[in-house]
């Protein structure tokens, strides 16, 4: 009777540890499948972008041996012999090529959205508003709402100014901001001497900031902090030299000099996988290896519709003329809309969801009711939202038709409930034993969430947040609905003017008839949108395995 009931209990094991197995299989062939159609359309389109096959055979074969051999022979090599090797090597490029990136955008930023003059300005006042209220804080500690109205005050008149008709002042006339006299002053320094002040210097006090308190030691964030500072008055001398001018020097030295510095910085102290740092190298020398040798041997190279004129030209009616440029400003500045106006209202729904509302009585019912909502609005279709953008901002509020601002606020609608819903994940993650460490130190509760759970559940609200504005750069179906460009010469010179955007330029040049547009210009303009989310992804993944290492 025993053994009948083994041999049953046997062949049930077989029969699940059969269903396990096929079950497995279904899934990887699920997954490998996607990802083979995937990667064939990628290839697809960047072959058409690139188009390699026009290059002459000798100009492959000097790549081939200048940079595809010893980049993957090298990778292979650090991988197979150390695991934190490989993984240096990796991060480090990851973190070369968000530097890069950082740095043509802030050139974006300073170029056409806002000059350096005005920036400088910008960063004057605030700095004198943030001055007035810590001094204010130093010697009239406790009068808090005084202290608001100040801070108040001084924020208006250092940046903002007092429109006319003020009727608190009574006055028929507009008291210009300091801002404004100092960006519309006839004689400004020269861009390099503001960015000093206005980047440089308060990017060199955060990372002295961040290595002090990192390491415990005044003396390394003084040398942190002053070594970015001299790194930066170099471009005085070696800017010109290379190109770039100082201020272009100083832009992309913070950019990204400072980051990939910090993080080997990180790895030489461990001491764990250093040699992976010459990674991002050897790929560098590989290229302008293989460009020198090309040139002297007067191969030529792939006649690609991906260059640099395309990405700083705007579009044309002639295909060899068409540029993504104004569209890829537009793009850059409707992501700015995105996160200001969802950021802070997506962690702060999620915060109150999570810490402050009721979860008992007719109260508790409706926080479950709004958060059942929240979570029926992220798989409503994109194009709902922008009906709503169109009735909301510009029916109702008259906003200008296809502006930046009223884009960004439409794609920001769509990716709110998103942004609450990782939000929301990432706080309640945090265990809540370290609440109740905190509580039991005598902290309130907006200490407990201001000291313990959001620097906890940061991570992971970084994490969903950049993945969510990956899919809102990517947006076409509100553009749509509230009248963005279809084509733009020009980028926009403020919010709250006309403008294009990548999705609506690629949008449009696949209703072009001439094959040129169809087989080049289109599929150039998806490699650049391709490229910026899988930077946006990739800087998440790594913000992710950074906090989860340390944690």
């Amino acid at each position: 009777m025993a053994t009948d009931v083994d041999s049953t209990q046997s062949i049930d094991e077989q029969v699940s540890r059969a269903r396990g197995l096929i079950f497995e299989a279904v899934c990887f062939s699920a997954t490998s499948i996607a990802l083979l159609a995937v990667g064939v359309l990628l290839l697809y389109v960047t072959n058409d972008a690139v188009r390699p096959l026009s290059a002459d055979p000798g100009w492959h074969l000097v790549y081939l041996l200048t940079l595809v051999v010893p980049t993957t022979g090298f990778g292979l090599w650090l991988s197979r012999r150390e695991g934190a090797a490989g993984r240096v090597a990796y991060t480090s490029l990851g973190v070369v090529l968000v530097g890069l990136f950082l740095a043509g955008g802030l050139f974006i930023l300073f170029v056409e959205i806002l000059p350096v003059g005005e920036w400088f300005a910008l960063v004057v006042g605030l700095a004198l508003t943030a001055a007035a209220a810590l001094a204010h804080r130093r010697y009239r500690s406790p009068a808090k709402g005084e202290r608001n109205a100040v801070t108040l005050a001084a924020l208006l008149v250092t940046t903002l100014g007092v429109p006319p008709g003020a009727a608190v002042l009574g006055l028929p006339f507009k008291i210009p901001s300091l801002r404004g006299l100092i960006a519309s002053s006839p004689v400004l320094p020269l861009d390099w001497i503001m960015l000093v002040p206005s980047l440089v210097v308060p990017v060199a006090a955060v990372v002295g900031l961040y290595v002090r308190r990192r390491r415990e030691s005044d003396r390394d964030g003084a040398v942190a902090a002053g070594a970015i500072v001299a790194g930066s008055l170099l471009g005085i001398g070696l800017g010109p030299l290379v190109g770039l001018g100082a201020d272009g020097w100083m832009i992309l030295f913070t950019a990204t000099a400072v980051p990939v510095g910090l993080y080997a910085e990180s790895v030489v102290r461990r001491r764990r996988g250093v040699i992976g740092l010459s990674f991002p190298l050897v790929i560098a020398v590989g290229v302008v290896l293989g460009a020198v040798i090309t040139q002297q041997l007067g191969f030529a190279g792939p006649e690609t519709w991906l260059d640099w004129s395309f990405l700083t030209s705007a579009t044309s009616t002639r295909p060899e003329q068409a540029g993504i440029y104004p569209a890829m400003v537009g793009s850059i500045m409707l992501l700015i809309v995105i996160i200001v106006s969802t950021f802070p209202v997506g962690v702060g729904a999620a915060i109150y969801l999570e810490e402050y509302a009721p979860q008992s009585g007719w109260l508790g019912r409706l926080v479950t009711l709004i958060e059942i909502n929240i979570g029926n609005l992220a798989g409503v279709p994109s194009i709902v939202y922008g009906l709503l953008g169109l009735a909301l901002f510009i029916r109702i509020f008259q906003m200008p038709t296809g502006s930046v601002i009223v884009g960004g606020l439409a794609v920001g609608l769509l990716i709110l409930p998103i942004v609450i819903i990782s939000a929301q994940e990432a706080i309640r993650s945090v265990p809540d034993s370290m609440r109740e460490a905190s509580y039991g130190m005598g902290a309130t509760r907006w200490q407990t969430v201001r000291n313990v759970v959001l620097p906890e559940a940061l991570p992971g609200i970084l994490t969903g947040t950049i993945l969510a504005f990956g899919r809102a750069i990517g947006e076409t179906a509100p553009l749509l609905m509230i009248g963005m460009a279809a084509s733009v010469r020009l980028p926009p010179n403020g919010f709250f003017s006309k403008s294009g955007a990548m999705p609506r330029q690629i949008f449009t040049w696949s209703r072009q008839f001439q094959s040129e547009f169809l087989n080049g210009v289109l599929p150039a303009g998806v490699v650049v949108l391709l490229v910026v989310l899988l930077v946006m992804n990739g800087t998440a993944i790594i913000i992710r395995n950074r906090y989860q290492r340390r944690t």
